[in-house]
């Protein structure tokens, strides 16, 4: 009886899904203008290390936001423009994903958000950063922004392993990550956690092993990717020596489901699989028919009666 009660909620979806989320929070379509602050990463610059994460394409993670040579008002009026040929109404989330989003000096950051902010129509903020790059004062001016406009940030966890962070070339321990979190929750700022399943080295146990980690985290969110292989990535070498065995569609669907039901109901699932730029991938090919996927994960879930929360512990 709770289940089917659940399901009618979450819309006849399986699980906690974003945009059913953002539809019962501000009662209308909300959509992501995915910008590019300009930003870099210590991982990256040499402050940390050279060429980022082995799986992080020359654009950082931002190959779908906006042009980082134009304004964030011209990048936001041109994703608009976009998006209105499909949907005619909404509101807004303005959603700094290229990069870094909170490596710079506080002054220049304010300036940023703010003027994503000033755009009609926008109802949030969400920010892409590393658990290393949250210092008091961005948190000061993240939690100033937050009695105004709903925010969260989002981390890049990948894996709880620290073995395999450091073959990712992550760049920081588990223990930075939780010193983050802890920051975050004290400042009641909504924090959404990503996880790659697939990298390499990773069993499916190691894999399940961290969204097991991120149900308990106290995170709002949580987004599963898998992981691509893009040219000229640093990962290329991996591949290329044998160290790198892509996930099968069946295998990962069946990572997914698990994953799921593995969440607190309450949990927000911001996605079920990435998308990498047609002419960059070098692998998995199957992973460029999305909706296929999607729907493939749905009917595994309803094949197995699986949902969200039903393994949560």
């Amino acid at each position: 009886k709770a289940k089917n009660l659940m399901l009618k909620e979450w819309n006849g979806k399986r699980y906690h899904s974003l945009n059913y989320f953002l539809r019962n929070k501000f009662g209308e379509k909300v959509f992501k203008i995915s910008l590019d602050g300009g930003f870099s990463c210590p991982n990256r610059d040499g402050t940390i290390s050279k060429g980022g994460c082995v799986f992080c394409s020359e654009r950082g993670s931002g190959d779908f936001a906006g042009n980082r040579c134009t304004s964030i008002h011209k990048q936001f009026e041109d994703i608009k423009i976009m998006m209105n040929k499909k949907w005619k109404n909404g509101k807004y989330i303005a959603y700094f994903q290229a990069y870094t989003n909170t490596y710079a000096p506080v002054e220049v950051l304010r300036e940023k958000y703010y003027e994503a902010l000033k755009e009609e129509d926008v109802v949030a903020l969400a920010i892409a950063t590393r658990p290393d790059c949250l210092p008091d004062e961005v948190l000061d001016l993240l939690e100033e922004i937050n009695e105004k406009f709903y925010v969260w940030v989002e981390l890049g966890l990948q894996t709880v392993n620290d073995d395999i962070a450091l073959k990712i070339n992550r760049g920081y321990k588990l223990k930075v990550f939780e010193e983050a979190i802890e920051k975050l929750k004290k400042r009641n700022i909504d924090f959404v956690v990503h996880s790659i399943l697939g990298l390499p080295g990773e069993s499916k146990t190691g894999m399940l092993k961290t969204i097991d980690y991120i149900a308990h985290s106290g995170a709002r969110g949580i987004k599963f990717h898998l992981l691509h292989l893009m040219k000229d990535t640093p990962m290329v070498k991996l591949y290329e020596n044998g160290e790198l065995k892509f996930l099968s569609q069946e295998d990962y669907i069946d990572l997914i489901c698990k994953g799921i039901a593995m969440l607190p109901q309450d949990m927000v699932v911001h996605r079920l699989t990435g998308d990498a730029p047609r002419n960059l991938l070098i692998g998995p090919m199957w992973s460029l028919k999305k909706w296929e996927i999607l729907n493939a994960i749905d009917k595994a879930l309803e094949e197995n009666d699986i949902y969200q929360g039903k393994d949560f512990k």
